[in-house]
């Protein structure tokens, strides 16, 4: 919550990417609390700050945005999520690596910084391949996790100057990454220029991004919340890119939290122009409709029909007098249970594997979250997986769970029950 008199919310009124005041808005999730500010106690329920959520589209350059900002420093200085506690995660991270070290031919002498580096789960692998590493991580508890683990890390937020000072104290660097952090920040035209500013002339900028094509297409709007204030597709980072002076030499589709783009950028002058494959992939969105105003409509309608659904699904269940819990406490979770209007009178409980957040409560819904052990022992009729970019090795940890008979509810991209 806000504190020592800051501003913690102020709406922006044109584009951060092209600077043009061509915004429309066409989903509104309603007011939303943080998705990350889980409440300790029922007392801190009447103190819970919420502010508006809603989905705008730029019609000059096609970004998707948030146009209303929460201060980074209540977001993230104190932060709860980690992303070393999922086996998809770890073996993403573990692929990952290797292909950088490959494709730049990483040796002892390199450096990769990772800006938002969170608890070094991804630069501990690369420090596995014999490589150097930094990590640039704002949240002090987060990094002291990463410092104990032996990742060198700086507790600071990564932007337009800290390039040009990380590169003046640690040298120059062969790969800047920025993992789902590009989106997290109200200047991405900045955050990418101190990146190329770290640069060696043959490294690359790598960053990964939800990918908004699949975003539409999957009705994924839980993906919406306060830390993500930029939705990108090929076509937006395009045009960042060029306006700081890099270049696109490769996107790849990865899986990773329900599809995300993961785009290497090198610096103009010493690249040409953006890959010819990139740009066609940037003429496939654009023929798919990804930035137009009429595709963006119908996710809105699509969220509606998935979000009245949800709520019909688990009704029923509950009125033919089944059991029902939650598995996973995402801030994904958190959005998707304020806007279907889901709290404990449909789900009493649910679990996470995170300590930082068991014996909390969901903020909005007010949901408890319990260890995952919980769920042996009280074997609910119905798990509702709401971190449902990880489902497939929820349901296989949950074995056992399903031999006893339970069953499991996958609410993305539309309600469906998996036996």
């Amino acid at each position: 919550m806000p504190s020592s008199g800051r501003n913690a919310h102020h709406r922006r009124t044109a584009c951060r990417a092209c600077g043009q005041d061509q915004l429309v808005r066409f989903l509104d999730l309603g007011m939303q609390p943080l998705a990350n500010a889980f409440l300790r106690a029922d007392a801190e329920v009447a103190a819970e700050a919420r502010y508006p959520l809603a989905l705008h589209g730029c019609l000059v350059c096609g970004l998707v945005q948030l146009v209303d900002v929460i201060d980074p420093e209540i977001l993230f200085r104190n932060y709860i999520y980690v992303t070393g506690t999922s086996e998809t995660i770890a073996a993403h991270n573990r692929s990952y690596a290797r292909t950088v070290v490959d494709l730049l031919q990483l040796g002892a002498g390199s450096l990769v910084v990772e800006a938002a580096s969170n608890d070094g789960s991804l630069l501990a692998c690369f420090k596995d391949l014999g490589v150097r590493v930094l990590g640039v991580e704002p949240a002090a508890n987060i990094a002291a996790l990463a410092a104990a683990r032996g990742i060198r890390t700086e507790v600071a937020f990564f932007d337009r100057e800290a390039g040009a000072r990380l590169r003046g104290i640690h040298g120059p660097a062969h790969a800047v990454i920025g993992n789902n952090v590009l989106a997290h920040v109200d200047d991405p035209a900045g955050f990418l220029a101190g990146a190329k500013a770290l640069l060696t002339a043959d490294g690359l900028v790598i960053v990964e991004v939800p990918d908004l094509r699949q975003m539409l297409d999957r009705t994924e709007y839980d993906t919406v919340y306060h830390e993500h204030l930029c939705y990108f597709s090929v076509t937006s980072l395009l045009r960042l890119c060029t306006t700081v002076g890099l270049r696109a030499v490769r996107v790849d589709h990865v899986p990773v939290h329900g599809g995300s783009l993961r785009l290497y950028a090198g610096r103009a002058e010493d690249h040409a122009g953006h890959d010819a494959a990139v740009l066609r992939m940037a003429e496939a969105e654009r023929e798919a409709g990804v930035t137009s105003p009429a595709r963006w409509e119908q996710f809105a309608r699509d969220a509606e029909a998935q979000r009245d659904a949800l709520r019909a699904e688990l009704t029923k269940l509950k009125q033919a007098g089944k059991t029902i819990a939650g598995y996973g406490a995402p801030a994904k979770g958190t959005t998707l249970l304020n806007y279907c209007g889901i709290g404990t009178d449909l789900l009493p409980y649910t679990v996470d594997r995170s300590p930082l957040k068991t014996h909390m409560l969901v903020p909005g819904a007010h949901i408890p979250v319990l260890p995952v052990k919980t769920i042996l022992e009280s074997q609910p009729d119905y798990l509702l997986i709401l971190a449902w970019n990880f489902a497939d090795e929820i349901m296989s940890q949950q074995a056992e769970y399903r031999r006893r008979g339970g069953r499991f509810v996958v609410p993305i991209p539309f309600p469906t029950i998996v036996a």
